[in-house]
C-alpha cells in the first residue's frame, strides 16, 4: 500500500510505499476522516497520529466520503456530490467509485499528520517549503500582520522574487489587493453619493413643478368651462 503524507504545518509531503500487510492493519476498517495512531508502521512512526482524507483501490477508483461500504458502488451524481465533473450544467451520471471504509483491496491512501511524533521523518518533518505566495484580500493581511485599520496594508504584502532569465531581467510580482479602501476609494464614493442625491433632489423637484403646471391648467379648463356654460343659459 502507497501512503501519501502531508504535513500541512511545514508544507511537505512524502510518499511512502509498504509491501507488509501487518504494517498497515491499523487503517483498515477505518473511515474518511478518521485518526488513527501510527504505531504499527515502525518505530520511526511512534508516536505519530494520522487523519485519513482519501484513498483509490487497485484500479483507480477514488474513495468518497459519505458512502458506508467498504466495496466499489455505482451511484447516479452530480456536480455537487464529487468525484464527477459534468460538462453542462444539471448532467447527472452514474459512476463507480470506492465506499470511505478502508479495505485491503485499497491500493493508496491520501494521510494528514495531525500529531507529531518523537522521532522526525526523513523528507517530511525535517523539511519546510514556504507558501510562495500570500493572502490578497485586504483584511487577511493585516489579520496575518496583526496590522490596525490606521496602518497602509499596501507596503506589507508579500512579494515574490523572480530570477533573471535571457529574455527579461530579476524581478518582483505582488497581487492586486483585493478590498482595499483608500482615500481615492472613499473620494469616488462620495462623489457617488452626492450624485445620487442630485438627481433624486433634481426629480423631486422637476416632480413638484410639473404638478404645479397641470394643477394651473386644470383650474385653466375649470374657468373655460364654467365661462361657456354661463354663455350657453344667456342665449337660452
Amino acid at each position: 500500500m502507497k501512503l501519501n503524507i502531508a504535513y500541512p504545518v511545514n508544507g511537505s509531503q512524502k510518499k511512502i510505499n509498504i509491501e507488509d500487510k501487518n504494517k498497515v492493519r491499523c487503517f483498515m476498517e477505518k473511515r474518511i476522516g478518521q485518526e488513527v495512531e501510527a504505531t504499527t508502521l515502525g518505530d520511526e512512526f511512534k508516536g505519530y497520529v494520522f487523519k485519513i482524507t482519501g484513498g483509490n483501490d487497485t484500479e483507480g477508483f477514488p474513495m468518497m466520503q459519505g458512502v458506508g461500504a467498504p466495496t466499489r458502488v455505482r451511484l447516479l451524481l452530480d456536480g455537487r456530490s464529487g468525484c464527477f465533473n459534468p460538462t453542462r450544467d444539471g448532467e447527472r451520471k452514474r459512476k463507480s467509485v470506492r465506499g470511505c471504509i478502508v479495505a485491503e483491496d485499497i491500493a493508496s491512501l491520501q494521510l494528514i499528520i495531525v500529531k507529531k511524533g518523537d522521532a522526525e521523518i526523513p523528507g517530511l518533518t525535517d523539511v519546510s517549503f514556504p507558501a510562495s505566495k500570500g493572502p490578497k484580500r485586504a483584511s487577511n493581511i493585516r489579520k496575518l500582520f496583526k496590522l490596525s485599520k490606521d496602518e497602509d496594508v499596501r507596503s506589507f504584502v508579500i512579494r515574490r522574487e523572480l530570477p533573471a532569465t535571457d529574455k527579461r531581467k530579476a524581478k518582483s510580482k505582488a497581487p492586486k489587493i483585493q478590498r482595499l479602501v483608500t482615500p481615492t476609494t472613499v473620494a469616488r464614493r462620495k462623489a457617488l453619493r452626492a450624485k445620487k442625491a442630485a438627481r433624486h433632489t433634481k426629480a423631486s423637484n422637476e416632480a413638484a413643478e410639473y404638478a404645479k403646471l397641470v394643477a394651473q391648467r386644470q383650474q385653466a379648463k375649470a374657468k373655460r368651462s364654467v365661462k361657456v356654460s354661463s354663455k350657453k343659459v344667456v342665449a337660452k
